[in-house]
């Protein structure tokens, strides 16, 4: 017997929306500075750059999700947009790629008469109105895209996480360990009002949704006065630590200390927030500069300094903290041919390149690992490090025999 042993949304003001926002005064973008002159210049290729669409957050997930659909999860996008593999844009006929995130009729290849995202919740940016399903009298849809899972647009919940009710059109909630402490595959009560979600929780949800498995975590970032214990909070060491392994990672922003604002009939609506994507770093006389996707669909070589107090320009506008997602390798199939064996999985395929060496890397390996047993000490290695995704060897063992798949570090 073979056993399969697997594992081992909002933004500043409309102003800033839908590529029109004004780019002088960006306090993140270099200004006559040869980007090749850096001490360290690393980031990761292939990483999407979708324009804003029904919220940052929202927004922000598309590039994540669409990132990893070209890095070794083919089923995160399955519509027919670019061939059923997530564009690097939204532009031109690039556009159904919305749906991954917003789903919405007619678009995408989605019938007309079959209501979405934006048909059940979305009315227009901070719209506190009541979300469109109910004052049609209607069920919601079954869920279907990332915002769904995240809570994107949904105005479904009270006193999250102690700060705000939500979620106003363009929103999202993120829940924080206050203390700055790495909170890991979090999941909110329902003290807030079910479904219990939040972003972390429901990229997770998303994930199995599709059929995969991930790990995520959220964490305040080291400067943020909020951090209650000395010394915690996600750092910049952390951050590198990230791209070079391989993950981009959502960078959180939030107007210093607003955790809730006065917006039409709530008195406690989502404070400002805009989510952007860090797929890269960039140090240079001794100051640490993150790379990142807007939300808004901008280009290459926007730059943040990871510590500034207005990134892209948003007055008091530091980053809160981070979201970090991890999808795990998953065994897919296997075959037996006389005394053969061969596994086939799908799993994480990151390339880092290094400007500053002109150098290309792939961040993840795996080895096949076997036990007769199901115990963590008995799995061993039975292949070499490889970044392909089947592995053929031989069939050895009579009785059950489990096997694994386990990624390692890059082989030096």
């Amino acid at each position: 017997m073979i056993g399969i042993a697997n594992g081992v949304g909002g933004g500043r003001r409309r102003r800033h929306w839908n590529g029109r926002l004004q780019r002088t005064g960006w306090l993140c973008l270099f200004a006559g500075v040869s980007l090749v002159q850096a001490d360290e210049n690393v980031y990761l290729t292939g990483v999407p750059d979708y324009s804003w669409h029904a919220g940052c957050y929202g927004t922000c997930t598309g590039n994540l999700i669409g990132y990893w659909d070209r890095h070794g999860f083919p089923d995160f996008y399955t519509g027919p947009t670019a061939g059923g593999v997530a564009p690097l844009n939204s532009s031109g006929s690039n556009s159904g790629i919305y749906n991954l995130w917003a789903s919405k009729a007619g678009r995408d290849g989605r019938p007309a008469n079959q209501p979405g995202h934006e048909d059940d919740y979305y009315v227009d940016y901070e719209s506190t109105a009541d979300d469109p399903y109910v004052t049609a009298h209607r069920p919601e849809h079954a869920p279907d895209c990332v915002g769904d899972f995240i809570g994107l647009n949904q105005k479904k919940w009270t006193n999250l996480g102690g700060e705000c009710d939500g979620n106003i059109d363009g929103f999202t909630y993120t829940y924080w360990n206050r203390k700055g402490f790495r909170q890991n595959n979090f999941t909110p009560s329902a003290n807030s009002g079910l479904p219990a979600t939040d972003s972390q929780s429901g990229l997770r949800a998303w994930a199995r949704h599709c059929g995969y498995h991930a790990d995520t975590f959220t964490q305040l970032a080291e400067f943020n006065p909020e951090v209650a214990t000395p010394g915690e909070g996600f750092t910049y060491d952390e951050v590198k630590a990230e791209i070079d392994a391989g993950y981009p990672l959502i960078a959180h922003l939030q107007v210093k200390n607003e955790y809730y604002r006065s917006i039409g009939d709530m008195p406690r609506a989502n404070p400002e927030i805009h989510a952007t994507l860090i797929y890269g770093y960039y140090v240079t006389a001794g100051k640490q500069y993150v790379r990142i996707r807007t939300s808004w669909g901008t280009g290459d070589n926007v730059l943040c300094e990871w510590r500034d107090v207005s990134w892209l320009g948003l007055p008091n506008m530091p980053v809160r903290g981070v979201v970090g997602f991890h999808p795990r390798p998953e065994i897919t199939a296997s075959e037996r041919n006389g005394n053969q064996l061969t596994l086939h999985w799908v799993g994480p395929d990151a390339e880092v390149y290094d400007q500053t060496t002109s150098t290309r890397r792939q961040a993840h390996w795996y080895v096949v690992e076997r036990a007769s047993v199901l115990n963590d000490a008995d799995f061993a290695a039975v292949s070499n490090p490889t970044t392909a995704r089947e592995w053929t060897g031989d069939d050895c063992c009579p009785g059950s025999v489990f096997y694994r798949i386990k990624l390692v570090p890059t082989p030096q």
